[in-house]
């Protein structure tokens, strides 16, 4: 038996098991799925194979989503989430200073984006002018290559503290005394579920099962976009990955620009019911692109609320439009009304940095109301950044952000089960590695305090 069992190797598992180790005597133990080498590409090596070196903790799930990523800490607590919905303004920035401070400890660069307030002044008002929103924020990037050394050195430390890691172990079910792992049970004093936006349709199941309040909230699905970098280059000047809200004008609905890679590359993303598409950079290598993602907001009312089914059903469908692989499409054919081909891409002038895709409609895929929403609010988008609603501009989909399904917790993350906890994106409390972080400390502070009998 272990006093406490979390489920998921994610931001928001590793900084609750920081927590609790370097602040109670109570024994940690992390379940992690992970995914096989087959579906993780090593980032590494250039080619993405494994090459079994130290860092292969990250094709063990180890790190989460996050792990994967390129690595963007926004130093904001409205960025990725809300901080401010848990905690008060003041303790949000000590929460982030904390993970920040983490990161830097394990190996992140030193280097910190968006401290020139002049220009970020200078480009918000630019937006405002085309009726977008520039949101300013200081932002640390670590690198796709050099995450796995960084959450390996991390996971070093944890363990060094007494904290045990169960990889490439999936979790059947949870109950409030345990979790049970290839029909085996372990017990455990506590539980604190923190599977990722990859694990959030799991833990919805999870949750259901258990008679848990449950809220579907909003999810943003869209494209990835792919331009020449020379296009985003001013924009870089100022903020790495710049924070675009847009108001398109026939529907009104909430877009927003989301991880932005500079010199990146486009990637494949796996899910259980669907493939979509993410991006990274690395610090080594670099593409003459820049990616980032284009998303829409999308909400629903009665009697249809379920947003995670809905966003899941749209990539199957996109999934089965693109043969088991990402649609990719310029925008200039989306413009007018014509699936993309091969031969059609390579006339543009971007050179496409996921090659694993089918040229194809888009339109096929998303909802018409989304499509309209991205070729609205590319149009205005471009009126700040010329070119990045070039004919050339290549859109990559889907990309689903499936952090709809919310678990109802008080103030310590304890769900309506006595003794069982949720943090992260998974429970539809976060949206990035930062805000992942900062609800699994919060989380752990909540069974600290619950086991000293103060809760």
């Amino acid at each position: 038996m272990t006093d406490i069992v979390i489920v998921g190797a994610g931001p928001a598992g590793l900084f609750a098991a920081k927590e609790i180790a370097e602040n109670s005597d109570l024994s940690v133990r992390i379940i992690e799925k992970g995914k096989s080498i087959s579906e993780r590409k090593c980032p590494a090596t250039e080619t993405g194979e494994c090459i079994e070196c130290e860092p292969c903790d990250v094709m063990h799930g180890v790190g989460g989503t996050g792990g994967m990523s390129d690595g963007t800490l926004n130093l904001h607590p409205k960025i990725g989430g809300d901080l401010t919905k848990f905690v008060d303004r003041r303790m949000a920035y000590d929460l982030i200073e904390e993970i920040d401070a983490t990161f830097q400890k394990h190996g992140a660069s030193k280097k910190i984006y968006g401290e020139n307030t002049v220009e970020a002044d200078r480009l918000a008002r630019k937006a405002a002018a085309a009726d977008v929103k520039f949101i300013p924020i200081r932002q640390r990037h670590m690198g796709s290559e050099n995450l796995p050394k960084i959450i390996s050195s991390f996971r070093k430390y944890l363990e060094g503290k007494g904290v045990q890691f169960q990889v490439n172990s999936e979790v059947e079910e949870i109950q409030p005394d345990g979790a049970f792992i290839q029909g085996k049970k372990l017990e455990s004093k506590y539980v604190l579920a923190t599977p990722g936006r990859s694990g959030a349709v799991w833990l919805a199941k999870q949750a259901q099962k258990r008679g848990l309040d449950i809220s579907h909230g909003a999810i943003d699905v869209g494209v990835r976009v792919e331009v020449p970098s020379i296009v985003m280059e001013p924009i870089i000047e100022v903020s790495r990955d710049p924070k675009f809200h847009i108001r398109p004008e026939s529907f009104d609905d909430f877009v927003r620009t989301f991880c932005t890679n500079h010199e990146g590359f486009v990637v494949e993303e796996r899910y259980e019911s669907y493939v979509g598409v993410n991006g990274h950079a690395l610090k080594s290598e670099k593409s003459e692109n820049t990616n980032f993602a284009f998303l829409s907001r999308v909400t629903l009312t009665e009697p249809v609320t379920n947003t995670t089914a809905y966003g899941e059903s749209i990539g199957s469908l996109a999934t089965t439009i693109g043969g088991g692989r990402p649609v990719v499409q310029r925008l200039g054919d989306l413009r007018r009304g014509q699936r993309s081909t091969s031969s059609r891409i390579k006339r543009g002038h971007v050179d496409p940095t996921l090659k694993s895709v089918t040229p194809g409609d888009i339109s096929m895929a998303l909802p018409g109301r989304i499509v309209t929403n991205l070729q609205e609010g590319l149009d205005q988008l471009d009126k700040i950044i010329p070119g990045v609603a070039s004919n050339s501009t290549l859109l990559y989909a889907p990309e689903v952000k499936l952090y709809a399904m919310q678990i109802g917790v008080d103030e310590n993350f304890e769900t309506d089960i006595d003794n069982f906890f949720v943090a992260g994106d998974g429970a539809g409390l976060s949206r990035d590695i930062v805000n992942a972080g900062a609800t699994g400390i919060l989380a752990a502070r909540g069974i600290i305090k619950k086991e000293k009998g103060q809760a």
